[in-house]
This record gives structure tokens, sequence and C-alpha cells, in this order.
């Protein structure tokens, strides 16, 4: 069975993220295939994709390297975010289905109960799921996948730290859902600015390690088994 490039793409993507590869670090089509299980064909177009993202760039005599992006870089990324976020909460707005109205909701009341409960882990993940279905309601494919890019860029470059007020963050995602479900475009961009504004300043950047630049080689050549059946993008 061949496997699908884009889960290929996926798994090198999340060991980006996650600190698996240091910054710099080569990514030898070998050491990778024997990594995740597959075939050198898979991984090139991987690393096609990788490098179009931002994530992989290609050096002369070195080849295919992680990305070392600058502190303006990643500046750049969250202001990106600012103007992206409201656009497409403004759009959810438009073209939500009851279905993700329904999800966005069950979302809320999650993350309220676990902001009340003082339960950070979970809120963390809460958030993104929160985020990632407001993108998905917005209804634009070329919208959502900057957005998808835009939350693992920032996700590599950056950590988060816990709202001190966790409540008075899941009352603006309530606030923002109430919004989108009267179709009012507009009041919704106005509180997703807001939001994104505000959680900008939790953003602390990672600062990489300098003096460890490892090559795929010395972080595993044991298959790191995809989960095909998954189907993640």
């Amino acid at each position: 069975m061949r496997i699908p490039a884009h889960s290929v793409c996926t798994a090198i993507r999340d060991d980006i993220v996650s600190g698996v590869y240091e910054r710099g670090g080569r990514l030898t089509e070998e050491l990778l295939a024997r990594r995740y299980g597959v075939s050198r064909v898979p991984v090139r177009e991987a690393l096609r994709t990788l490098e179009s993202e931002g994530f992989v760039v290609t050096r002369r005599h070195a080849g295919a390297c992680v990305a070392e992006p600058t502190e303006q870089e990643a500046a750049d990324l969250l202001e990106v975010r600012t103007l992206l976020e409201p656009l497409g909460a403004a759009r959810a707005a438009q073209r939500r289905t009851d279905a993700h109205l329904k999800v966005l909701r069950g979302l809320v009341r999650l993350g309220q109960e676990r902001a009340r409960r003082g339960e950070g882990e979970d809120l963390r993940s809460l958030g993104g799921w929160f985020h990632e279905t407001l993108a998905q309601a917005s209804g634009s494919p070329g919208l959502i996948a900057l957005l998808t890019q835009l939350r693992h860029k920032i996700a590599w470059m950056y950590t988060v730290e816990q709202p001190a007020r966790p409540a008075e963050s899941w009352a603006e995602h309530g606030a923002i859902v109430d919004a989108v479900a009267r179709g009012d475009a507009e009041r919704a961009r106005a509180l997703a600015a807001h939001h994104a504004e505000r959680s900008t300043a939790a953003h602390r950047l990672r600062r990489p390690d300098r003096n460890a630049h490892r090559p795929a080689s010395r972080v595993s050549t044991s298959q790191h088994g995809l989960n095909i059946a998954s189907g993640r993008h």
C-alpha cells in the first residue's frame, strides 16, 4: 500500500513542531523513510510541501534542513493571525452550519467548566479545538488552510502562558459564538480581533539551543508508525 505523502508530511511537521528535529538540523530522505516506515517517494513529496510552508529549507551541500526563522518572522506570524482570525470569525457568522454552532457551543461549555475547576491542560486543548472549529465554520478552504498553517508555525515558535483569568478568556469565546449564531459578522470580527490581540501578550518566543543542531539520524532511526487510518491532514 502506498502511504499518502500528506500523512508523512503531517508526521514530520508534528515532529518539527514538538522539537524532535532541531532548527537547522538536516532531514535526509533515507533516515526519514526509515523512521516513518515508508519509501523515499512520499518523504520527498512531504519535504517539498514543508518547504513551501516554511518549516524546511534546502541548502547547498546539505540538502533539506529544518528552517531557522528569525524573531521578526515569528513576530509577523502573530500579526498575521490578528488579521486572519477576525476574518475567519466574520465568515463563520455568514456561513456556519448548525453542526458547527453545536460544536462551538459545546466547546464553550466545556471550557467554562474546566476554567472553574482550574484544569489548565484541558483548557489548552479545548482552546485549540475551538479556534480550529471556528476556522472550519468560515467555509473558506483557503482561509482554513492559512489559519491551520499559522497555528502549526506559532506552536513551533512560541510557548503560550495560561491566562491569569481563564474564565474571562472563555467568556470571550462565548461572546464570539453568540455573534456567529446571530449572523452578526462585524460583531464577530470585532470580538475575535480583541481576543487575538489579548492572547498575543501570552506568547513567549522559544529560544532554540544553538549548541545542539541534531540531524535526523541522531533523533531516531526506528519506525515512527504512521496512523494512516486517521486521515489527518
